[in-house]
């Protein structure tokens, strides 16, 4: 398999910006390699309905420009529907557990959270993160989720400690979250 193929690869798995540097790393490859792969990959694109998005430093997938009408009528499709239980679930671990990243919100609920997250994110509800750029220490170099001050003013609250139970609940997600994943099979 090409360069091209593996990053588009792991583009699409990550749904998330990724630095080129980690994209490097992970493939073994020097950066200027992988930034050729990406221009070809740009090139590629250029007429299709998604692009590759980049700022210089990281990489993500986005729509085309010419395509924004549609996209904007699809997001007000978004927002005209309820979240339901996988949304409402994973709002609640970024209220409660936040700042928190989406290995952490996969981990607790048991299942890909991505999708759910993009739909949090554009709907405003939850903002993304880099914690290294807030001096925390990471393994990975992922975003982290945390609320926005759109929700906190929309449930009434001005901080996240006043959300009903929240010391008992954030003690319970860190409990959970602490417990290795073989040992709550047993």
């Amino acid at each position: 398999m090409n360069l091209e193929s593996k990053i588009e690869s792991m583009l699409f798995f990550k749904n998330e910006p990724v630095s080129i540097i980690e994209l490097g790393k992970l493939l073994g490859e020097k950066i200027d390699v992988v930034r050729i792969a990406l221009t070809n990959l740009q090139d590629f694109y250029k007429n299709r309905g998604i692009v590759i998005v980049s700022d210089g430093e990281y990489v993500n997938f986005g729509t085309h420009p010419n395509v924004s009408s549609l996209i904007e009528n699809l997001q007000k499709e978004e927002f005209s529907r309820e979240l339901g239980r996988a949304g409402l679930e994973t709002l609640a671990i970024v209220l409660y557990k936040g700042p928190v990243s989406r290995r952490e919100i996969d981990h607790i609920r048991g299942v890909n959270s991505s999708f759910i997250l993009r739909t949090l994110l554009i709907r405003g509800l939850v903002e993304r993160s880099d914690p290294v750029a807030a001096g925390q220490e990471v393994r990975d170099r992922s975003y982290n989720y945390k609320p926005t001050l759109k929700l906190l003013e929309y449930l009434g609250i001005t901080h996240r400690e006043d959300l009903p139970q929240y010391q008992d609940a954030f003690k319970k997600i860190e409990e959970f979250v602490a417990i290795s994943p073989t040992e709550q099979n047993e």
